[in-house]
């Protein structure tokens, strides 16, 4: 009889510390030694459940959304209405974002575009990012009768006002409070704006 496949289970274990790994070290100073080292396992073990340096950085960029999504399907379980979704995320992330650094693999990538398997997993993240903001958006403005739906402009504010926020803490330009304000005031407004 042969042995159960285990290297889907295998990877779902890795792929937060390789994910942690490449937030703190980037792409490039990212050996696969030092990926193996933190993630207690030898190099060809990481080679068997991908095959290189590339696609275990794609997995941790797709990661990077995946683990915003399952903490926010957490906290979107107490919301009753929809609409509230929007307001509540933005709270959320006001006291929340960028906790785990995780948005530096983003960072990172975005440095590696000239490869194409890497820009295209961005552009997929990004994308879904998007996609999920959107939803939230459009039901928000939809409760209010001065909107007739979401602007994809104002799904980009928001996503710009996070990377801001988060650029704001690397660099040490905005505190903490800065930041929750940038995400609740400004996301109110964006939220809330009329289209013209």
């Amino acid at each position: 009889m042969p042995r159960p496949d285990l290297s889907v289970q295998k990877r779902g274990e890795l792929l937060p510390v390789l994910a942690d790994a490449f937030a703190e070290l980037g792409y490039r100073r990212a050996s696969t030694a030092e990926l193996a080292d933190r993630c207690a396992v030898r190099v060809n073990i990481l080679y068997r459940l991908w095959p290189d340096k590339k696609a275990m950085f794609v997995a941790a960029i797709h990661h990077v959304f995946d683990r915003s999504l399952a903490t926010w399907e957490a906290q979107l379980a107490r919301v009753r209405d929809p609409a509230d979704a929007a307001p509540e995320l933005l709270k959320y992330e006001a006291r929340h974002l960028g906790e785990h650094g995780l948005y530096r693999i983003l960072f990172a990538g975005l440095g590696e575009t000239d490869d194409p398997e890497i820009k295209a997993a961005l552009a997929e993240t990004y994308g879904r990012f998007l996609s999920f903001i959107s939803d939230k958006v459009t039901a928000h403005q939809r409760k209010s009768s001065e909107h007739d739906g979401g602007s994809e402009l104002a799904e980009w504010a928001i996503l710009g006002l996070a990377t801001v926020a988060n650029i704001g803490r690397e660099l040490g330009l905005l505190d903490s409070r800065s930041r929750s304000r940038l995400l609740t005031e400004v996301g109110d407004l964006v939220m809330n704006a009329r289209r013209s």
